[in-house]
């Protein structure tokens, strides 16, 4: 058994912080089949409240908890014994990060916001705030903020003094980028392009290798229909445009990038957010080539 995790994850309960482990990729373990497609109804707490109370690691952030009765229950100890890394539900503790995912946010963060508690990342850092807010994903390159309604990595204490979540990231969140109710259409994103040899006549590529990994991430963007589609999108986008950095180009980007967009918005993402989250993908895939 994982006895480093499943003990990292009794001391962060016993302070308080509800946590959860992460499977193999450092995701959430999958649903049980009785949760499925939140047959269940979905947990309590989640944006869709339901009366699930499956005691299996099942809803991703929403199965946190801080009760170390269920951290050390046969459901979750099966779990931890596949489990590679800890997370915690940063909202539920009142706490938010802002997870820096490239140099050049953490630059950016150190120019604009007021220092606090922070945590080294493979990639970056989290800073951490007091406080809770809404999460959201892509608020501009390099950064998410993960706070009520997301799960952060335990990566350690971090080091400096915590201080009060600033209006500067809160700002960072528009009201209007708020998932709308299921089954209200935003956007047919009429007239998209689509990808094909003719938009790429300088990719490296074999047309099936592209339109293989393509339709994999669209897969993936359509599969998040109760939330996180925006974000799935945002990486889907990082991810394709990061094959084609040796690429003398052209790649037709931009056609690969409306399909995304077509794929978050038909499970409920706002077209202006889906089109900001996969912009700012493919940036930073072309920041971290150059």
């Amino acid at each position: 058994m994982r006895r480093d995790h499943q003990g990292a994850a009794l001391d962060l309960a016993a302070a308080g912080v509800p946590v959860l482990p992460l499977r193999e990729g450092k995701v959430p373990f999958g649903n049980c089949r009785a949760c499925t497609k939140n047959a269940c109804g979905g947990r309590p707490n989640m944006k869709s409240a339901g009366p699930c109370q499956c005691p299996g690691v099942c809803h991703a952030w929403a199965a946190a908890t801080a009760d170390p009765g269920v951290i050390t229950s046969p459901a979750w100890t099966t779990a931890w014994r596949q489990a590679v890394a800890v997370a915690y539900h940063p909202g539920q503790a009142g706490l938010t990060v802002v997870d820096l995912d490239t140099p050049a946010a953490v630059a950016w963060a150190r120019e604009t916001l007021p220092a606090t508690r922070t945590v080294p990342t493979t990639r970056g850092e989290h800073w951490i705030y007091r406080g809770a807010m809404r999460s959201h994903n892509a608020v501009r390159p390099g950064v998410d903020i993960k706070s009520l309604m997301a799960y952060a990595r335990w990566l350690g204490p971090g080091v400096g003094r915590m201080v009060e979540l600033p209006s500067a990231v809160r700002d960072l969140v528009v009201k209007e980028e708020t998932t709308p109710a299921r089954g209200e259409v935003v956007s047919s994103v009429s007239g998209r392009a689509m990808w094909d040899r003719t938009v790429a006549t300088g990719c490296r590529h074999t047309e099936g290798y592209v339109r293989t990994g393509l339709e994999r991430g669209l897969v993936k963007v359509r599969s998040y229909t109760e939330s996180g589609a925006g974000s799935q999108a945002f990486g889907v986008a990082r991810f394709l445009a990061a094959q084609h950095a040796h690429c003398p180009g052209p790649c037709g980007l931009e056609a690969i990038g409306e399909e995304i967009v077509a794929a978050a918005v038909s499970v409920g993402v706002p077209e202006p957010y889906a089109r900001r989250a996969v912009a700012n993908g493919l940036e930073t895939a072309s920041e971290r080539a150059a």
